[in-house]
C-alpha cells in the first residue's frame, strides 16, 4: 500500500499537517490527534484531484525512521498505480476497455476512487498493460 509521509507542526493554537509529496493535501486540528485524524481524509481527498484531472499521482518518498505517515487503503493504492500506468503509456479508458474486452463504463468504474473494485480486476488491467501487481506481507 502507498504510504505518504507527513509533516506535523504547531500552528498558532492548533496543529498543521502537510504532505511533502502531495501539496494539495493540507489539514489541521486543535490537537495533534485531531490533526492526524484529519490527515487521512485530506490525503484521500487530494487523490480525487489527480483522478479528476487525469494527472500522474506522485510516488511517495521513502519514509524515514520515526517519520509519521498516512497509508492509503489497498484498493485506492492499486487504482493509483493503474492510473499512473495508463498515463505513462498514454492509454485511455476506451483503449483499456478494448484491451480487456470490457465495456467503457466498466473501466470508468475501475478508475473511480469511490467505486468498489475487485483487486483481481485491477490486477488484470495492469497485466494487459504489461505490469504485474505485487502484494507482499510485511511486519506491521
Amino acid at each position: 500500500m502507498l504510504r505518504y509521509q507527513l509533516n506535523l507542526k504547531a500552528d498558532g493554537d492548533g496543529w498543521l499537517v502537510t504532505f511533502p509529496d502531495i501539496p494539495e493535501a493540507n489539514t489541521g486540528g486543535d490537537t495533534q490527534e485531531e490533526a492526524l485524524e484529519m490527515a487521512q481524509d485530506a490525503l484521500e481527498t487530494a487523490m480525487d484531484f489527480y483522478f479528476e484531472d487525469k494527472r500522474q499521482v506522485p510516488t511517495p518518498s521513502r519514509i524515514e525512521k520515526d517519520q509519521p505517515f498516512i497509508e492509503l487503503p489497498a484498493s485506492m493504492s492499486a487504482k493509483i498505480l493503474l492510473l499512473n500506468e495508463m498515463l505513462a503509456q498514454k492509454v485511455r479508458a476506451i483503449d483499456l476497455a478494448r484491451m480487456l474486452d470490457a465495456r467503457p463504463q466498466e473501466i470508468q468504474r475501475l478508475i473511480d476512487l469511490h467505486h468498489a473494485s475487485k483487486i483481481d480486476t485491477i490486477a488484470e488491467a495492469l497485466k494487459v498493460l504489461g505490469k504485474r501487481l505485487n502484494l507482499t506481507l510485511v511486519r506491521a
